[in-house]
């Protein structure tokens, strides 16, 4: 694991609000894989995020890590520029995917999940499985990654919610068509993406038998399984996404309790944002 400061080699506004920032951290470089994820501290006096690898450089020394401008940490990390350095951070962390040779696999991805989805299937596309990528969002201006995406996957699909690109409606509603369509045995699907929209997937595929892993990302807090604010409910068995995941089989997640616990800290939130606006 590495904890010292980190220089900001590039930064890139890839839609509104959300951001990319490539950093040098050979020794997480070095170590880190698909599915695993960082804790980020901007400064001494600052909280504690996780945020997902979306794509690591070996060689180089970097890795990189896509941000939505959704909290205030986010938000003053969304302000930095290339040059600055980030006091800490810490990786990598949580369970690897499980990456195989199974067949066909679907990736779900869902506004900023897209990011997090991306090192995955291109994973599962190095390893000899055929690729089919779904990719939502609100509206053509909120989509990125595109080039990416495509040039790991063997077919994509592109949904928005507002029908400015692709097809008009939700990017679930495409994986509902391809399963019941039949055309092609769906070995697996993974989804990432809000909570809701992973819901939704893991009771499409349900009745098709079809293997489908969420990331459980959106709930981490500390990331080192010891505020507990993680906990969910697996198979009817308590685990925590940063330490025993962040990626579980759908088909066992209890999302009614997770998307309760995703909203433990709003109020908490609002108010640190109106205090940061003052200051």
């Amino acid at each position: 694991m590495q904890t010292k400061n980190f220089a900001i080699l590039e930064k890139r506004t890839l839609a509104s609000r959300i951001v990319l920032f490539r950093i040098k951290a050979p020794l997480i470089a070095r170590k880190c894989q698909p599915g695993q994820f960082v804790i980020l501290r901007l400064n001494e006096k600052g909280e504690r995020i996780p945020l997902t690898i979306s794509e690591y450089n070996r060689e180089e020394g970097t890795i990189t890590i896509v941000v939505q401008d959704a909290g205030r940490t986010t938000h003053e990390l969304s302000l930095m520029e290339k040059g600055e350095t980030i006091e800490d951070i810490l990786g990598p962390l949580g369970r690897p995917t499980d990456i195989k040779k199974v067949g066909t696999v679907v990736g779900v991805g869902g506004g900023v999940g897209v990011a997090l989805l991306y090192p995955e299937i291109k994973a599962y596309k190095e390893v000899g499985n055929r690729v089919i990528s779904l990719i939502g969002a609100q509206n053509k201006d909120l989509l990125f990654f595109q080039d990416k995406i495509e040039a790991v996957s063997d077919k994509v699909i592109y949904s928005t919610d507002d029908g400015s690109f692709g097809y008009h409606g939700f990017v679930t509603e495409l994986l509902k068509e391809i399963l019941e369509k039949g055309e092609e045995k769906i070995s697996e699907v993974i989804a990432i993406g809000p909570i809701p929209m992973m819901r939704v997937v893991a009771e499409i595929t349900r009745p098709y038998k079809v293997k489908t892993i969420v990331s459980l990302n959106p709930i981490m807090v500390d990331g080192t399984g010891m505020c507990g604010s993680c906990r969910v409910k697996v198979g009817g068995q308590t685990k925590f996404a940063c330490v025993d995941g962040p990626e579980f089989d759908a088909h066992l997640v209890d999302f009614d309790g997770l998307m309760k616990r995703q909203k433990r800290f709003l109020e908490e939130e609002k108010i640190s944002l109106q205090y940061q606006q003052r200051g």
